[in-house]
């Protein structure tokens, strides 16, 4: 059976659900920083169509028509998010453990494709201590390692580089349209794999949608 040489989980809701904690880590940093904004789950849905808390702050802002500073905003609710992340246990999505230990039997690369702020995989891999290690993957991306995030595939490539890696030889896993276009231009064969937040949606370039992950998506 010939296999993929590597798996790459391209964002936080790929491995675990944590949409409605975002959520309301963001209507916390709202009350904090004096506003009266409050993001119902059918509004945040609609916001996650595009990526970025910062720019999701900003643009929403914008059509209020009130000046805020978004990236102190978008660094509270990180704060708050991560002081939840260190409060909790979370449980992994269905599959993600026994693909991460099928990969790492057969001796596939893993990599956590992720262009998020630094301080969040930190607080993911703490909260999933008992579930995952962080010494499981070859690469772990963050937000420092590139200038432009997710839709652009500039974290794709980098983890490729790193990775020595070419895109045929990969497969990803996402949770969103935006990330998932992410892998697109970078080349890379993309399943998704909706969250909560995010199952209802139309899929444009995805390779399979699935609601469950197992072995099968490893045979290529």
């Amino acid at each position: 059976m010939k296999y993929y040489k590597a798996l790459f989980f391209g964002s936080i809701g790929s491995i675990v659900e944590t949409s409605d904690l975002q959520r309301k880590s963001f209507n916390q940093a709202f009350i904090k920083s004096g506003l009266n904004w409050y993001w119902t789950k059918k509004e945040y849905k609609n916001l996650l169509n595009k990526s970025g808390g910062e720019d999701r702050i900003s643009r929403y802002a914008k059509e209020s028509n009130i000046r805020v500073n978004a990236k102190k905003i978008r660094s509270l609710k990180t704060k708050i998010f991560n002081n939840y992340l260190k409060k909790k246990e979370l449980k992994l999505r269905p599959g993600v453990k026994d693909l991460i230990d099928f990969c790492i039997k057969n001796k596939i690369k893993l990599g956590f494709v992720s262009s998020t702020s630094l301080n969040n995989i930190n607080s993911i891999f703490y909260c999933l201590r008992r579930s995952i290690k962080k010494n499981y993957f070859n690469f772990i991306g963050n937000s420092n390692l590139v200038k432009k995030n997710k839709p652009n595939p500039d974290i794709y490539l980098f983890a490729l580089k790193k990775l020595k890696l070419k895109p045929k030889e990969c497969i990803a896993i996402e949770d969103s349209q935006e990330s998932l276009d992410a892998a697109f231009k970078a080349k890379i064969k993309c399943l998704i794999f909706p969250g909560k937040f995010h199952s209802g949606k139309k899929f444009l370039r995805a390779y399979k949608k699935v609601f469950n992950l197992n072995i099968k998506i490893m045979r290529k």
